[in-house]
C-alpha cells in the first residue's frame, strides 16, 4: 500500500472541505431571514378587564362553532372553555383524539386567560429566545398556540383552548369559537 504524506492528506481534506462549503453556500444563502421579535399583544387585549363569567349559553355557542370547524376539517381535538375565574365550563373531545389533548386544551385556555392574550404569544416569546426564555420558569403554563381569550362587551369572560391537531389548526378552531362571541351583543 503506498504511503501518503501528511501534507498531501491535509491538502485532500482541505479540498473536500472547500467543496462541501461551496455546495452548502447556496443552501445557506437561501435560508429565510430570522423572524422578527414577536409583537406585543394589542393594548386592548392586554389591558382589557376580566368581566363576568361566560354564561352556559355563550359557552355552548362558542363550543358549537369550534366543533363545527374541527368536524369540517376532520381534526380530532379536545376543546375546553373556562370562565373568567378559570373554572371549566364546558369540555368536549372528538372520538379518537389523542389522550394528551384533554390536558393540553385546558392548559392552553388557562394560559390565554391568565395572560390576557392568545397562548401563541408565549409560544412566540419562548421561540425567540433571549428574555422570552424566562417564561419557562413559570409553573403550570401551556405556552403553545391554541388558546384564546373569550371577549364579550369589552371584557374577558373566559378562554377557549384546543389541542390535538397541529398548533396552527388548534388555533384556527379556537379563533372560530372566540369570534362567535366577539360580535357586539353576544
Amino acid at each position: 500500500m503506498p504511503r501518503v504524506s501528511v501534507s498531501r492528506m491535509l491538502a485532500v481534506v482541505c479540498a473536500l472541505g472547500g467543496m462541501f462549503a461551496m455546495s452548502a453556500a447556496p443552501a445557506l444563502a437561501q435560508q429565510p431571514a430570522a423572524a422578527p421579535a414577536p409583537a406585543a399583544a394589542p393594548a386592548s387585549t392586554a389591558t382589557m378587564p376580566y368581566g363576568p363569567p361566560i354564561t352556559l349559553d355563550q359557552a355552548k355557542r362558542a363550543m358549537a362553532a369550534a366543533e363545527l370547524e374541527a368536524l369540517k376539517n376532520s381534526w380530532q381535538v379536545a376543546i375546553a372553555i373556562l370562565d373568567s375565574g378559570g373554572n371549566l365550563v364546558m369540555f368536549h373531545k372528538v372520538d379518537n383524539t389523542q389522550l394528551s389533548a384533554s390536558e393540553g386544551a385546558q392548559g392552553k385556555a388557562r394560559t390565554a386567560l391568565e395572560f390576557k392574550r392568545p397562548s401563541k404569544a408565549l409560544d412566540d416569546a419562548i421561540a425567540a429566545g433571549g428574555g422570552g426564555m424566562r417564561l419557562l420558569a413559570l409553573k403550570d403554563i401551556t405556552p403553545l398556540e391554541g388558546g384564546i381569550p373569550l371577549v364579550a362587551n369589552g371584557a374577558i369572560i373566559g378562554a377557549i383552548g384546543v389541542s390535538g391537531a397541529l398548533s396552527v389548526q388548534d388555533s384556527q378552531i379556537a379563533k372560530i369559537g372566540a369570534d362567535t362571541l366577539a360580535k357586539p351583543g353576544m
